[in-house]
């Protein structure tokens, strides 16, 4: 267990502080990527999961409490090789998922201080650590996540029963197709700790002028991807990718 925590920890921590530092370099002003559009942070984001990924192998690279409770919800017997599907397990998956987000978050604030301390719009400060809605309709802002993370943990889990050359790059591709298709109304948050680590971080670090940390909406990004993965793992189990031919 004490493996599976810090590798999820760096990992989650890697992916973390690589994504919240694309949209850092795209929102923050007099940097070399201000401004670089949409697909900068799509690609970046993808990007930031294929080094998590490889960096978290130990315990699976799950990197993702959705990832966690979606394997939970397939059935699955193990969350890894050797570690087994169990109550405790799961608290250590989560806890070290949302550590991780923290600290990568804490670390993208520290290599980006000096244009978070000129940045004058606190909405933007907020927007390079969590994710908000285009529209806000709490509803409709779950229902977009949810299906954003029904299709991440849903093709995750029919990954692990079709082979591929591709391994962590596979992942990394397809959230990249998830930004860039379902990624408009809300941001994709697609992964609770994600969200909710870098948000606490925001709400803690002594970040001039930065607002507040809009917990009003910080539940969506919960939920949302919760509900998506646990019908993902549900749908999974009626064809698992372990039953196909090889």
């Amino acid at each position: 267990m004490s493996t599976v925590f810090w590798s999820e920890v760096l990992g989650t921590g890697m992916l973390t502080l690589l994504g919240v530092g694309v949209v850092a370099n795209h929102l923050l002003g007099k940097t070399k990527g201000n401004g670089g559009g949409w697909l900068l942070i799509n690609f970046g984001w993808g990007l930031a999961v294929f080094a998590g990924v490889y960096v978290a192998w130990q315990s699976g690279a799950h990197l993702n409490p959705a990832v966690t409770v979606g394997i939970w919800a397939s059935g699955g017997e193990e969350y890894a090789p050797g570690v087994a599907v169990s109550l405790a397990s799961t608290l250590v998956y989560l806890a070290a998922e949302l550590l991780g987000a923290f600290l990568g978050a804490v670390l993208c604030w520290i290599a980006y201080k000096q244009h978070y301390d000129e940045q004058l719009d606190p909405a933007a400060k907020l927007g390079t650590f969590a994710t908000g809605p285009e529209i806000r309709s709490y509803p409709w802002n779950v229902v977009t996540e949810a299906i954003a993370t029904f299709v991440l943990v849903f093709v995750i889990l029919m990954f692990g029963g079709t082979p591929s050359g591709l391994g962590p790059m596979a992942v990394a591709l397809l959230v990249v197709g998830i930004g860039a298709s379902l990624g408009g109304p809300t941001g994709y948050a697609i992964n609770p700790a994600r969200d909710l680590g870098p948000r606490i971080a925001h709400a803690v670090l002594p970040i001039r002028g930065k607002g507040g940390s809009d917990w009003g909406y910080a539940w969506v990004p919960v939920v949302g991807p919760i509900l998506g993965a646990l019908i993902a793992g549900g749908i999974f189990q009626l064809f698992p990718a372990t039953n196909f031919p090889a």
